[in-house]
């Protein structure tokens, strides 16, 4: 099989957080110049892996190639609207070979339990936007290891990324972006 290259998108507050306590990404997350920048990284992606509630709350209206990780799926099954997998039952490389045969690049952009699980599988790169000054209280980490005070930067950094220079996607903001790799 060809290589598969894996990119993880998070945009998160200074308290390392992705989502409010419901779940949703709160509006001091949502960004334009932030979005942009991943709408063109999702066109370079050849499939993008996300959790079923990320499925469901965001359409697809470009009918963009989806692994949706789901407890439902018996392994990897092709459906109407992507390939729902369940990890539980089947090795990333297995699912990955049936979506991708000849390889390509995947795009990650969670949440927590997708991006703790290719933490563990293996990213090679992790574009790490930051909400400069942006706290959200009692919400969803990008990480599990963030609620025992570890700073996604921290994590990264075990997991054997290192960072690339911080780039400024939107100076009113201030919103920040640094791509650490393997």
């Amino acid at each position: 099989m060809s290589r598969v290259e894996i990119h993880g998108y998070a945009i998160v507050s200074d308290n390392d957080r992705i989502a409010d306590a419901t779940g949703r990404t709160p509006d001091v997350l949502r960004n334009d110049a932030d979005w942009a920048y991943f709408q063109a990284e999702l066109n370079r992606s050849d499939a993008t892996v996300l959790g079923r509630l990320g499925h469901e709350a965001n359409p697809n209206p470009r009918g963009r190639v989806r692994v949706i990780l789901s407890s439902s799926s018996r392994g990897i099954e092709r459906r109407a609207d992507g390939w729902w997998w369940n990890p539980q039952k089947l090795s990333w490389k297995e699912a990955i070979r049936s979506v991708l045969p000849h390889g390509g690049r995947v795009a990650v952009p969670g949440g927590r339990q997708v991006f703790d699980l290719f933490l563990a599988i293996g990213y090679d790169a992790f574009h790490l936007t930051r909400a400069e000054g942006v706290i959200v209280p009692d919400g969803v980490p990008v990480f599990s290891e963030c609620d025992a005070g570890k700073s996604a930067e921290a994590i990264l950094a075990e997991a054997g990324l290192e960072p690339g220079a911080k780039r400024v996607l939107d100076p009113a903001g201030p919103v920040s972006l640094m791509v650490w790799r393997r």
